[in-house]
C-alpha cells in the first residue's frame, strides 16, 4: 500500500463516529449491514452518516452494494489488513517489541466499543 493510501485511510479512521462504525461492520463480516441499521445502531443521523460512510469508502476501507432498497456496507477486510502491514512492516520495520504489543494486545478489552 502507498503511503499516501495509507494516510488517506488512517484520516478516515481518526474520528470516533468512524471508528465505531469500522468496528461494528468489521463484527458483522462480509454480509455487512444496511445503512438504515447502522445508524440506528450507532446513534447517527442519515445526514451524519452519510458523511462517515463516504469519508470511509473514498478512503477504501468499506465497499457498499445496493440490494433492493437498501445500500448495504461491509469493511474491506484487505485494505485494513494493507494498511496495518504498512504501519507494522514500514513504519515500524517490524520491531519485535511493537510485534510483541501487537501480539499482546489480542486480549485487551479496554479499547472495546461500548
Amino acid at each position: 500500500m502507498e503511503r499516501s493510501k495509507v494516510l488517506a485511510c488512517l484520516s478516515a479512521l481518526a474520528h470516533e463516529a468512524r471508528l465505531d462504525l469500522v468496528r461494528l461492520l468489521v463484527r458483522r463480516g462480509e454480509a455487512g449491514m444496511a445503512a438504515g441499521d447502522i445508524g440506528r445502531e450507532l446513534g447517527l443521523t442519515a445526514s451524519r452518516l452519510s458523511f462517515h460512510l463516504a469519508a470511509l469508502e473514498q478512503a477504501g476501507l468499506l465497499r457498499s452494494q445496493r440490494v433492493s432498497r437498501n445500500v448495504i456496507y461491509a469493511v474491506d477486510t484487505a485494505a485494513i489488513g494493507q494498511m496495518i502491514h504498512y504501519l507494522l512492516a514500514d513504519c515500524c520495520a517490524d520491531h519485535p517489541e511493537v510485534r510483541a504489543c501487537c501480539d499482546g494486545a489480542r486480549g485487551l478489552s479496554s479499547l472495546s466499543a461500548p
